[in-house]
Parts: structure tokens; sequence; C-alpha cells
């Protein structure tokens, strides 16, 4: 009886021996392994037997890659405007023991070395360049850090801006900046819409007052042509002129009568006499 306990005793033993001993490490993991306290080796995904009771596994280690959130915070900037800001990184092991023994915890001091990074290069910049410049503050920020990550044994692929937004009373602020400046272009634009309009219409009474004054010019030169072709076509002889007076006063008397204001028209007794007593006095002259 007491044969069998102790068989069975070392039955027991070693299935726990062997339970300890052999390890499958799936893929995407690598496990630490220490020997009496002391880093050994580092396992890799398949199996692997260690020696039970003197070595043992340190460390689960994930090699996929990690995304550490990077949490929110407030920046002031070069020109004392106040943003929010946060941003992921995208991050991997590759040497585990460095990631497990370079560092207390390598998640979070990759999240307070982005965090302070970042919060260095905001501080640097304006607020229209830190809106306007993501791409040029993830490559500077990954530049950064870059060096003092692979100390503990970790890859940084890639650090995303997540967001930079203005606090609540710098948003208000720029609101009122824009819609300012908004109102301030209309208004220019108005007052130059007016102004083009202004010389435009000074233009035009312009150009208008010159084409009447050469209509007005060519109107005496044609009168003045006129009057000296009748004058010397007339000379001494008073029929020719007669006819041209009479005609012109009838012509005149015609349209006075088609006027709504008038209301008698009344033509002289002696029409040729009239004539003849305007001719005489054109003549005389």
């Amino acid at each position: 009886m007491e044969a069998l306990n102790i068989l069975i005793i070392l039955a027991v033993l070693v299935i726990v021996t062997l339970y300890k001993g052999i390890n499958i490490v799936p893929q995407g993991e690598e496990w630490v392994v220490e020997r009496l306290g002391k880093f050994s080796r580092t396992l890799t995904p398949g199996l692997n037997i260690i020696i039970p009771y003197i070595e043992s596994i340190r460390e689960r280690v994930s090699t996929r890659d990690l995304i550490l959130d990077i949490p929110e915070q407030e920046v002031i900037t070069k020109d004392n405007a106040v943003i929010h800001t946060n941003a992921v990184t995208f991050a991997r092991v590759t040497n585990p023991r460095d990631a497990i023994y370079g560092i207390e915890d390598f998640r979070i001091a990759i999240q307070q070395l982005v965090m302070t990074t970042l919060r260095s290069i905001l501080g640097e910049m304006n607020l229209d360049d830190a809106l306007s410049n993501r791409e040029q503050i993830k490559t500077k920020l990954k530049d950064s850090i870059i060096d003092d990550v692979a100390d503990w044994g970790v890859t940084v692929k890639s650090v995303e801006i997540q967001d930079i937004n203005p606090s609540t009373s710098m948003q208000a602020s720029m609101e009122r900046q824009a819609a300012a400046e908004r109102e301030r272009r209309a208004i220019e634009t108005t007052a130059e819409g007016k102004k083009n309009a202004a010389i435009l219409e000074a233009d035009g009474k312009l150009e208008a007052a010159k084409r009447e004054a050469q209509a007005q010019i060519a109107l005496a030169n044609a009168s003045g042509e006129a009057i000296n072709i009748i004058t010397q076509n007339i000379k001494d002889n008073e029929l020719p002129a007669m006819f041209l007076l009479g005609d012109r006063y009838i012509n005149t008397l015609h349209e006075m009568s088609k006027s709504e204001n008038a209301k008698f028209v009344i033509y002289p007794a002696d029409l040729q006499g009239a004539i003849k007593g305007m001719l005489g006095n054109v003549f005389k002259k």
C-alpha cells in the first residue's frame, strides 16, 4: 500500500513536471524565461521545453502591433492660445528582453513620452500653424521619440494626431474674428463696387458731354454752311427768302397748334406782308 502511494506521488510529480516543462507558445507572442531569477532566453512560437523548478516564464509578450491611446491634454501654443489635443500610437515589441527589463511598463512610458513631446512641439508653434500642419507635427513627433523607445525594445510604426481643437473660449473668439473679417471684406467689396459704379457713371457723363459738344459744333457748322449757301443763292432776290421764312413760320404755328396748352392760334391777316417785314429787317442787317 505504501509502495502504491509512492508510485502515485511520483506519477503526479512527473505529470506536474511535464506540465511545467512543456510550453506551446502561440503565434504573435514571445515568452521571456528566467533561470533562478535571472534572464535566460526568449521562447519563440511553437513547442518549447524549459527546466521545471529552475526556469520559469517571466512574461508573455505580444509581438503584434500595439495600439496605444494617448489621452487628451491641454496645450498652450507659442502665441498663448489654449488647445486640446490627443493622439494614437502604433508600435511593436521587437526585443522582449528590453521591453521587460529596460523599463517598468513600456506602454505607460510610450504614452507619457508622446504626451510630453507633443506638448513641447505644439508649444513652439503658433495656433494657425498647429491647426494646419498635422503631417509636419506627426513626422516631427515620431522622429523625436523613435530613438528613446528603441532602447525599450519597441519600434514606433506611426503616430497619428486625432484632434487639435482650440478651447471653447478660443473657438468663440475665432468665430468672432472670422465674422468680423467677413464683414470687413463685405464692406470693402461694397465700397469697391460703388466706386467702380461712380467711375463708370462719371465716364458715361463725360463721354455724353463730349458727344453733345461735338453734336452742337457739327450742328452749328451745318447751320453756318446752310446760311452761307442760302445767302449766296438769294443775293438780292426776295422771293426765295420769302418762301423759306414763310414755310418755317407756318411750320412753327402748326407745331404750336398741337400743344395741349394752346387754346388759340392767330395767323396774321397779311402773312406776306409780315414775311416781307422780317425779310426787310434781315437784309437791312
